[in-house]
């Protein structure tokens, strides 16, 4: 991003107003249960190379989103677009596959597995996905690359020393590393957390805040669900905020913390230790 866009980026803006280099693009998305309308987003749109914060109140649609974005839930109508793609129908491994990935507040690690065959179950170009690479002999090549690219991940995590561990042996956080590990190894550009400091002690907490800016920094687009509004001042370029489904405002963090309508759906008493 250059310092220009960086630029625009700082200054107030109502939901909807286009940014200078969107890579994800949703317009007109709705998803309702029943008579509850779980999402109803205009339009919203995620600037390349940044960190981006989804906020509000329990029951605002922020997970309802991130299931409808990465192809785990399928919305009444409305569209959305990976870097010109368009991703409406497509299931979620396939989404992942096209460069969006996500990870769970509750982690999805597989706990009878070890923490190398966690990593090596995202692998691409798996023996597997390949009648003729296995037939000729090719898999011990694609499962040494294989390896090696997850205990680079691994290490990069600070989890190298566990690959051969059990997940269900691993501490909360601990595992919500190993997911972002793991989101790594489909080359994505983006990445969605879904509240990722959620249940992790302080001192990892710290860790993990230093790793979603490391993956900003090395040129991934980050987007994540998080109510803990310290973090979100923290390490966000951008935020987002929904209130019954909609989008109610988005800006820089200190913009939408001073947003009478935030404010008033979700800061609350919370107001004073974001400003």
């Amino acid at each position: 991003m250059t310092p220009e866009q960086n630029s625009l980026l700082r200054v107030p803006h109502e939901p909807g107003t286009p940014k200078p280099d969107p890579l994800l693009v949703v317009s007109g998305l709705m998803r309702s249960f029943g008579g509850l309308v779980a999402v109803d987003v205009d339009h919203l749109e995620i600037q390349r190379g940044t960190i981006t914060s989804l906020i509000g109140p329990n029951g605002a649609g922020k997970t309802t989103l991130f299931n409808l974005l990465t192809g785990f839930d399928k919305p009444q109508h409305g569209e959305w677009h990976l870097d010109g793609g368009r991703l409406v129908g497509i299931p979620a491994f396939r989404v992942a596959r096209k460069g969006m990935v996500r990870t769970f507040q509750l982690t999805k690690s597989l706990a009878r597995l070890t923490v190398m065959e966690n990593m090596l179950v995202a692998a691409q170009d798996q023996v597997g996905e390949s009648f003729w690479g296995s037939l000729l002999g090719h898999w011990r090549s694609i499962e040494a690359k294989n390896t090696a690219t997850a205990t680079a991940a691994l290490e990069r995590f600070g989890l190298a020393h566990m690959a051969d561990e059990y997940a269900g042996s691993l501490s909360g956080g601990q595992r919500k590393l190993l997911e972002m590990a793991r989101a790594l190894l489909v080359e994505p550009d983006v990445v969605m957390l879904d509240e990722p400091t959620a249940g992790v002690n302080p001192a990892l907490t710290q860790s993990l805040l230093e790793h979603i800016k490391a993956l900003r920094d090395d040129g991934l687009t980050v987007v994540f669900i998080e109510h803990d509004m310290d973090v979100v001042q923290e390490i966000s370029d951008w935020v987002v905020c929904m209130a019954q489904g909609r989008v109610i405002a988005e800006g820089p963090p200190g913009v939408v913390a001073r947003n009478p309508e935030v404010i008033d759906a979700y800061l609350g008493a919370q107001h004073g230790r974001v400003d």
